[in-house]
């Protein structure tokens, strides 16, 4: 008899995806663990200055803007997992070097700018290169439940390393916790390196340039991924500022210490967790309708976190959100990744990185002034506004656009030197068949599988 969660766990039957969650789970803890840390050092130096913690988010995701296309063309173009080894080494060595002045009391905001700078450097390859290597991990009909179990993992982590992060700094301070950061970066690491490569999901051929342009030109000539793009645009530059605006919540509207920091983040991250066990079933590509949908509810849900009248009600209204939130993120991601070509999935998700993660600094710097000026609920009401009015935008111009519409077949899969290697794109747009009268049919066992 099938288990009941053999639909929601199946990713985790592939091995190679077992390693990585496991290595990234520890890794994640880690790094939300030195989130609380680092910002709870900046508004101790400063006198909660949120425009200080805002110039600190601001260098740590300024690199996305620089260098994240470029990026994901190394993504296309490079060994994916070697990247990501190299990635996980070089933060876990900056981890270590911000903790060591912070044990020996030497540690000043400075010394704190030039490593979120560092950090935001190597985010920007790690994120799109890790974000296209989960296809290679279980191919393409496991995506959307490999994807959905990542942010179930991912936010699994982000509940216990805020709560855990607040104890062990209200105690011990924040040295140690940025010392256990540096350490689970070798989880992330040991687990790669047990990979089997040979069971990796690869193209044939990589191209031996992976022009930038011709991944945006891809995108721009589709409207659904225009629409779509342009609202994770908006939605990642002022809604998705919680790094920011939760500490600043916590201590300046409802005078709370580190641990209730903590708390609050764990509140968000819960709800976070639970849309990611909601989306874990999903198959195929959502339609834009769920996408638009999703950020309206977060955007509401947004605005009135940013009303809490108290901090159990704030708590609560934040696990609304953090669900509302990822939903949304989720469902852009699938939206966008399902329907792009797999030659050039790698540069489409470094875009897609670049305008959700990339217009932070912007959305940090306007969102840290206007909290300093107006207090810690503007923040969060600037950017469930912006989230509302950014989903009724794209919502109007669909409405516009929609008329009699030719179907367009599923993306047919383009090896790098560009070539049909014979397979349909990873899931099937959404509709009653395809295109051709079913002449083609997806194989149940994905791509051919390729030795390195």
């Amino acid at each position: 008899m099938r288990s009941p969660h053999a639909g929601t766990l199946q990713s985790l039957s592939v091995r190679n995806f077992r390693l990585f969650a496991a290595g990234q789970l520890v890794s994640v803890a880690g790094t939300w663990m030195m989130v609380v840390a680092q910002d709870w050092l900046v508004l101790s130096l400063t006198g909660d200055s949120g425009t200080a913690l805002g110039v600190v988010t601001a260098l740590q995701f300024a690199p996305l803007l620089l260098l994240t296309l470029y990026a994901g063309g190394l993504a296309d173009r490079h060994d994916k997992r070697r990247l990501l080894m190299a990635a996980n080494v070089a933060s876990g060595v900056l981890s270590l070097l911000l903790a060591v002045l912070v044990l020996t009391g030497t540690a000043g905001l400075w010394h704190i700018c030039l490593f979120a700078l560092g950090l935001g450097i190597v985010n920007a390859v790690e994120v799109p290169t890790r974000m296209s290597f989960v296809s290679e991990l279980v191919g393409g009909d496991l995506l959307p439940n490999a994807s959905a179990l990542s942010a179930a993992y991912f936010n699994v982590a982000r509940v216990a390393g805020p709560a855990l992060a607040g104890l062990l700094i209200g105690r011990f301070g924040t040295a140690p916790v940025m010392l256990l950061n540096a350490g689970s970066y070798l989880a992330t690491v040991a687990a790669l390196r047990a990979m089997r490569p040979a069971e990796l999901y690869r193209s044939a051929q990589r191209p031996a340039r992976a022009r930038v342009m011709d991944g945006v030109r891809h995108m721009a000539a589709r409207p659904d991924l225009r629409h779509a793009m342009v609202l994770v645009a908006v939605v990642g530059m002022l809604g998705f500022n919680f790094q920011l605006t939760l500490p600043l919540l916590a201590k300046t509207e409802f005078h709370a210490g580190a641990a209730e920091f903590g708390l609050l983040t764990t509140a968000f991250a819960a709800g976070s967790l639970l849309a990611a066990f909601l989306t874990t079933r999903r198959r195929g590509r959502p339609p834009a309708a769920v996408v638009v949908g999703a950020a309206l509810a977060a955007g509401a849900l947004e605005c009135a976190a940013g009303l809490a009248p108290t901090y159990l009600w704030a708590a609560v209204l934040l696990f609304g959100t953090g669900c509302g939130c990822l939903y949304f993120a989720q469902a852009a991601n699938h939206h966008i990744q399902l329907g792009t070509d797999p030659a050039y999935r790698g540069r489409v998700m470094a875009l897609y990185t670049l305008v959700f993660q990339g217009t932070t600094p912007l959305g940090a710097l306007v969102v840290g002034v206007l909290s300093e000026r107006f207090g810690a609920r503007s923040g969060l009401l600037a950017g469930g506004a912006a989230t509302l009015l950014a989903a009724c935008a794209v919502a109007v111009a669909r409405l516009r656009a929609r008329g009699p519409r030719p179907r367009t077949p599923d993306p047919i899969r383009i090896s790098p030197g560009g070539t049909h290697d014979g397979h349909l794109a990873d899931e099937p747009r959404p509709g009653p068949g395809r295109i051709g009268g079913g002449a083609h049919r997806h194989r149940p066992g994905g791509p051919r599988r390729l030795r390195p």
